[in-house]
């Protein structure tokens, strides 16, 4: 059972901060790939990581955040998953488990925070109407400050009672109940892939569909031999394509007349 050092905890807590705030400009940081990857290597154990935020960012593709909805925060899922995963020992499939019902608590906390700056932006509307020029300065940072502690600080004080609560939990948890929390972390991937299927044009690409299922199942080729078939496909058919739009441009541009201007000569 490994113990989470102060060390530790600062660090994921600045990132939390930081990376809440960039989702705001680049969404880069709060990817949950990205996430885990960061936590991971805080933690010492940057395999977990990869499988904790990858596997969350195959939950997370299919969802998005249209017209400033909330949806499961699984960036916080891939922090703690991975923190939870390292601490307990138990592997990344307990670390998935865990993640995704802090995903869906952190939904409602999101909600809160929103309401937040929202109250700020009020303030600052009317900072603007009475031409209080230099309130308005404060007031924005205020709320780049309240959205970096609506995850910074629930993950400052999951970690600093997780690293005991987890032994406790772990060690008092019942086989039936560790087994059901790795099934879910194996089969929750597959939900993640059936929603971005679902919305891409699939059915005219059934021929590569199989073709990755053969070569996964069949012949055992891993990861990243897929990865490279894969991008071999997409050029093949990119090109097939840009090949088609301009055959179709050289026919509609490259007409001939009858002779004099439009054939009426």
């Amino acid at each position: 059972m490994q113990h989470l050092a102060m060390y530790q905890i600062l660090l994921i807590t600045v990132y939390a901060f930081i990376a809440i705030n960039d989702s705001l400009i680049s969404n880069t940081l709060t990817q949950p790939a990205i996430a885990g990857m960061i936590s991971g290597m805080i933690m010492g154990d940057l395999e977990t990581g990869l499988m904790v935020g990858g596997t969350l960012q195959l939950m997370r593709l299919g969802i998005a955040a249209f017209g400033g909805a909330s949806v499961p925060d699984y960036f916080t899922g891939a922090v703690l998953g991975t923190a939870f995963a390292v601490i307990s020992g138990k592997g990344a499939e307990y670390g998935i488990g865990l993640a995704v019902p802090v995903s869906l608590l952190m939904l409602q906390l999101d909600v809160v925070a929103r309401f937040c700056n929202v109250f700020l932006l009020h303030r600052i509307d009317k900072a603007i109407e009475g031409m209080n020029i230099n309130r308005i300065p404060r007031l924005v940072l205020s709320g780049s400050f309240l959205w970096g502690f609506s995850r910074a600080i629930p993950i400052l004080l999951m970690l600093l009672v997780g690293d005991a609560a987890v032994s406790t939990i772990t060690d008092n948890t019942p086989e039936w109940l560790m087994t059901g929390l790795r099934t879910a972390g194996g089969v929750l991937p597959v939900v993640g892939v059936a929603i971005l299927l679902h919305y891409l044009p699939t059915k005219q690409y059934i021929p590569y569909l199989l073709l990755g299922f053969f070569l996964s199942a069949y012949l055992q080729v891993p990861m990243l031999g897929i990865s490279i078939v894969g991008v071999i496909a997409a050029m093949l058919v990119f090109k097939r394509d840009s090949a088609k739009e301009a055959e179709v441009q050289t026919m509609t541009t490259s007409g001939t007349f009858e002779g004099g201007f439009d054939g009426d000569e």
